[in-house]
């Protein structure tokens, strides 16, 4: 078992050993071992040319990282808070994502900027947004969000070494929370693809998608309706940008079904992407209508129990998930009645 904290921290630290290019700034990464620990120790090994710790100004020391990357180093930009990323997204967007298209192909800009992102827990409105679908909008980006310890681990070090600029959209409720993983995770040529969803459970009645901590959500809800004989399949995205489509449109043609989990806003999220993929390649396969579930279409609130009741709950979830198969037998019903009575009309 190992963390998502520690998953993280060796996998900035084996790049680090691997590539002396890589170095790491940001907001106390270095002196206080990073505001959530994800750099422990990495000053100490690899010194103060190689963890910079910066002002609190994210224009400004993202602006310089990506003039690094420009002159072929490999930065990688932390953000205390995702949220802080806006005072920098004119550098993300303007100078990082769109170089190498503006240059035709001859400059690469190889940055990652990561950190926690979405909401954590009682800490309001500006520091609990999910910046998945903003980022994923923007071509010349690339967006990984991981879930487990394998996820962290193998999708930073795919980020570090991509030449493309890779926001990496961490969640700080995750860092402490341990998973099981294998020898071969470990090892330090370990890397996941960028791009590749994974199948965290198999199943044949109703597709489940989900990214970041919904992910485990996802499964728990799955846990529930499997009590109820509904088998579930889990699909774990990874990558939000690019978006493995061809996993997730295999998956419904073969449950007809699917239910998108998010923690962001529902208007232009990753899930109406995803039910626009559905619709274009696979509409002929559903037997019900697709259900999104999202956060709430207000700013976080700041008191407890109205914060819980605008993300979503496990509960929540498999409700929604019996709706939908209620739904389907509805629709099966109408589509026969209404064969019944033109047939019946007709002779």
């Amino acid at each position: 078992m190992i963390t998502v904290r520690e998953s993280l921290n060796t996998a900035l630290d084996e790049e680090m050993s691997a590539d002396p290019k890589v170095f790491l700034m940001g907001e106390e990464v270095g002196e206080y071992d990073g505001a959530y620990k994800i750099s422990k120790g990495l000053l100490e090994k690899y010194g103060p040319d190689r963890v910079i710790d910066t002002p609190i100004t994210e224009a400004g020391f993202t602006g310089i990282g990506v003039g690094a990357a420009y002159h072929g180093l490999r930065p990688v930009i932390e953000f205390m808070t995702f949220n802080f990323s806006m005072q920098a997204i004119d550098h993300i967007i303007n100078s990082a994502a769109k170089s190498n298209y503006m240059s035709a192909g001859q400059m690469n800009v190889p940055i990652v900027f990561r950190g926690p992102n979405g909401a954590a827990a009682g800490v309001g409105a500006q520091h609990s947004q999910c910046y998945a679908a903003w980022y994923a909008s923007c071509p010349g980006l690339k967006v990984l969000c991981p879930y487990s310890s394998e996820d962290a681990r193998g999708l930073l070090k795919a980020a570090i070494r991509d030449p493309d600029p890779v926001v990496f959209l961490e969640n700080e409720l995750l860092y402490g929370q341990s998973f099981p993983v294998s020898a071969e995770v470990l090892d330090s040529s370990f890397c996941l693809p960028i791009g590749k969803a994974k199948i965290e459970q198999e199943g044949k009645d109703v597709t489940i998608t989900a990214y970041s901590k919904m992910v485990g959500y996802a499964l728990q809800a799955a846990d529930i309706l499997a009590k109820d004989g509904i088998s579930a399949e889990v699909i774990n995205l990874r990558s939000i940008r690019p978006l493995d489509r061809a996993a997730i449109n295999a998956s419904v043609r073969k449950t007809n079904r699917l239910v998108t989990v998010e923690e962001g806003f529902p208007q232009h999220g990753i899930g109406a992407e995803i039910c626009a993929s559905i619709v274009e390649e696979s509409f002929g396969y559903l037997d019900a209508p697709v259900e999104r579930i999202a956060g709430a279409d207000v700013p976080m609130p700041y008191a407890a129990n109205l914060e819980r009741l605008a993300v979503p709950q496990v509960n929540g979830a498999y409700l929604c998930f019996t709706f939908l198969l209620i739904m389907f037998s509805f629709y099966h019903f109408i589509f026969w009645k209404l064969a019944y009575l033109f047939l019946w009309r007709t002779t």
